[in-house]
């Protein structure tokens, strides 16, 4: 198999991992600093809101790192791609969180709420799919 006309290559394991482990580990030691030391004002409930998303952001990087691997596609997601779809995780979860404060989140809303940002994410590959040139088509 000739590996030398893949369109781009894979981001590497290592910073995937120590990018994730500082996400989450910074999230979780905010979280409880403001759990455990904070009343629920204004100011702290949005600081959670902050560390909750940067907590879910890091531990959904080596899932999505993981989830590209193994399912791949053309072109190849880059660093950026990989931080953008742990983003949209985070996303997710601070937007249930806050739904779910105000007693309003169902399995319905979660549903449609996770096929909107799918949806969103699948435009968007959709778009770098349609501006992706293949390399021989550069070289000619």
């Amino acid at each position: 198999m000739d590996t030398s006309s893949t369109p781009s290559k894979f981001p590497a394991f290592l910073p995937v991992l120590f990018t994730s482990l500082g996400l989450t580990l910074s999230g979780l030691v905010g979280l409880a600093l403001v759990v455990l030391y904070t009343l629920p004002t204004l100011g702290p409930r949005w600081l959670f809101f902050f560390l909750f998303f940067i907590t879910l952001t890091g531990l959904a990087l080596p899932i999505v790192y993981f989830l590209n691997r193994r399912f791949p596609s053309t072109p190849m997601p880059n660093s950026t791609v990989l931080v953008r779809q742990a983003l949209w995780v985070g996303i997710y979860g601070d937007v249930a969180l806050w739904l779910q404060m105000g007693h309003i989140f169902n399995l319905a809303l979660a549903v449609f709420l996770a096929a909107g940002l799918i949806a969103i994410e699948l435009l968007l590959r959709m778009r770098e799919r349609s501006l992706w040139k293949p390399e021989e088509a550069k070289n000619e």
